[in-house]
C-alpha cells in the first residue's frame, strides 16, 4: 500500500497472538502500539507443541535458530492409564520427512519471551488497562486506565477470553440490535487447569530430563476425573499440567457468584491450592514410576503455579467497523488437542497478510479485509474447535468418551498419519516477506490471504527492480 494509505494499528493484549501480530507489522513498517494490562510479564504456563505449521514464519522473522535452542524435538508422545500402564504412543518421527520441519515441545513462557524480543520496547506499554474504545470519523480511540488516550485506524483485540475489546464491540452491536444471541452468552467451561514449570532438576533424580528428545507423557484418569501431563525442556526443567474434568458445565460468572462471600477473594488462588492438595499423590510416568505430582509442585516456585478455566467457545462475530479480534478473544479452544495458541498465531499471520494487501484505510477497505479474514479463518477454527471438544471428552463415560479415548490411544497408524497429512498441508507464510523454501513430501497450500499479500509483494519487487 502507498505511504498515505498505511493504517495505524492499536493492539490490545501482549499474548502470543498479539506479539506475533506486532512483529509482522514491524516487518511491514506499519505503525502500531501494543497495550497490555499486566504491569509485568510473569513466566506462567506449561508447554506447547510447535511444528511445521508455524516454523516457516519463524524463519521469516529470524527467530528459528533461537527457537531451536529453547525447544526439544518431539518424536513421540506417550499416554498412560492411572496405573501407569502405557497405551500405544503417538508417532511424530516422520513429521520432518512430510513437512520439512520436525515437531517440537517448548515451554510457553520461553516462547513468549522470544516473541517479546521482536517488539521494540517503545511500542509496547505494560500496566495499561483499556477502559473504553470509541470510533468516530474513521478513527478509533483507546481510553486507558491511566487517563491516556491513543488514536489509530484499526484496533485489534488480542486480549484473551475475557477481551475488553470484544466487550466494547459487542456493547455497541447489542445497542444496535446486531449482536447474535449466542455471542451474548457466557463462556462455558467443563475443565479447570493447573499449570507450572519446575526449577532446574537433578538429572540423577529425574533421569527423564536427560533424554535427547522431548518427553511428553499424559496420564488419562478413569476412576479420577483428572488428566495430568509432563513435558521435558532443554533447560532441565519439567513443565506440567493437571486438568480437572468437572461434572457439569459452568461459567466464570457462576464461579464468581459462588466464591463472592468466601474469605479468599481470589478464586484462582483458593482453588489452585485445593487442587494441589487433591492431586499431590498422583503418580507421574517417569522412569521409576514412583515420582508424584506433589514432588513437582514442591520444586515449582509458588508464584509460578497458576490455575485457569478452560473455556470452550467460538464467537460468531469477529469484527465490526474498525474493531477486529484474534486468538482467544474470538475463539477459545480446549488445550487437549494443542491448537489454541497455534490458531491464534495463524490468525495473526492471516490478518497481517490481508492488512499488507489492503489498498487503503477507508472504512470500506477495512471492512472488506476483516470479512475476508473471518471467511478464511472461521471454518478452520471451527474444525479445530470440534477436534478439541472431542479430545476433551476422554474421561467421559459412554459412547463419546469411548470414541475420544480410542482416538487418543488406539488410532491405527495409517489413520494417524492421514490426519497429520491434512494438518501439515497448511504451512502458512508471510506473503510480504521473502518466501521460505517449502520442503517435505506433503505439498503445502497457501491460504487466500497469503496469495493476496504475495501478489502485492511481487508486484512491488518488480517495480523496484525496474527503477
Amino acid at each position: 500500500m502507498s505511504t498515505e494509505h498505511i493504517p495505524t494499528v492499536l493492539i490490545v493484549g501482549a499474548g502470543l497472538g498479539g506479539l506475533i501480530f506486532g512483529a509482522l507489522l514491524e516487518k511491514q513498517g506499519v505503525p502500531y502500539t501494543i497495550f497490555e494490562r499486566a504491569a509485568t510479564i510473569k513466566p506462567l504456563g506449561s508447554a506447547m507443541g510447535v511444528g511445521p505449521t508455524l516454523l516457516h514464519v519463524f524463519q521469516q522473522l529470524g527467530i528459528y535458530d533461537e527457537f531451536l535452542t529453547i525447544s526439544k524435538r518431539l518424536n513421540q508422545t506417550g499416554a498412560y492409564k492411572e496405573t501407569l500402564e502405557p497405551y500405544r504412543p503417538s508417532d511424530y518421527s516422520f513429521v520432518e520427512e512430510y513437512a520439512g520441519f520436525a515437531q517440537y515441545i517448548v515451554a510457553r513462557p520461553q516462547l513468549h519471551a522470544l516473541f517479546l524480543r521482536l517488539i521494540p520496547s517503545s511500542k509496547i506499554h505494560f500496566g495499561h488497562r483499556v477502559l473504553n474504545i470509541s470510533e468516530k470519523d474513521d478513527r478509533v480511540t483507546v481510553h486507558l486506565s491511566n487517563n491516556a488516550t491513543f488514536e489509530g485506524d484499526i484496533v485489534v483485540g488480542a486480549d484473551g477470553a475475557y477481551s475488553a475489546v470484544r466487550q466494547r464491540m459487542y456493547e455497541q452491536l447489542k445497542a444496535r440490535g446486531e449482536l447474535p444471541k449466542s455471542d451474548e452468552e457466557d463462556l462455558p467451561f467443563s475443565c479447570t487447569c493447573l499449570v507450572g514449570q519446575t526449577k532446574v532438576l537433578d538429572p540423577e533424580v529425574y533421569p527423564i530430563i536427560k533424554e535427547p528428545f522431548a518427553q511428553f507423557s499424559a496420564v488419562l484418569g478413569k476412576e479420577r476425573p483428572y488428566t495430568w501431563s509432563i513435558f521435558t525442556t532443554p533447560a532441565g526443567t519439567l513443565c506440567w499440567m493437571v486438568m480437572h474434568h468437572l461434572s457439569k458445565v459452568t461459567s466464570k460468572a457462576a464461579l464468581e457468584q459462588r466464591f463472592r462471600n468466601t474469605d479468599n477473594a481470589e478464586w484462582g488462588g483458593f482453588q489452585a491450592q485445593a487442587m494441589c492438595d487433591e492431586t499431590r499423590t498422583f503418580r507421574i510416568p517417569t522412569q521409576d514410576g514412583k515420582k508424584t505430582l506433589g514432588e513437582l509442585y514442591d520444586m515449582t516456585p509458588k508464584d509460578l503455579i497458576s490455575m485457569v478455566m478452560l473455556e470452550e467457545k467460538v464467537f460468531q462475530t469477529w469484527h465490526s467497523g474498525r474493531f477486529v479480534l484474534l486468538g482467544d478473544a474470538c475463539h477459545k479452544l480446549h488445550p487437549n488437542a494443542g491448537k489454541g495458541a497455534v490458531t491464534a498465531i495463524h490468525d495473526a499471520i492471516s490478518l497481517a497478510n490481508l492488512l499488507y494487501a489492503m489498498p487503503s484505510k477507508t472504512s470500506s477497505d477495512v471492512t472488506k479485509i476483516f470479512e475476508e479474514y473471518h471467511k478464511e479463518r472461521y471454518p478452520v477454527v471451527m474444525e479445530a474447535f470440534n477436534i478439541s471438544q472431542l479430545m476433551s471428552k476422554i474421561t467421559e463415560r459412554g459412547l463419546i468418551g469411548a470414541l475420544a479415548l480410542y482416538l487418543v490411544t488406539r488410532m491405527p497408524q495409517w489413520l494417524w498419519r492421514l490426519s497429520l497429512v491434512k494438518q501439515l498441508g497448511f504451512r502458512p507464510q508471510a506473503g510480504f516477506l521473502k518466501a521460505v523454501e517449502v520442503k517435505g513430501t506433503v505439498s503445502a497450500h497457501a491460504a487466500p490471504s497469503e496469495k493476496k499479500a504475495r501478489a502485492v509483494y511481487e508486484k512491488q519487487q518488480q517495480g523496484a527492480a525496474s527503477l
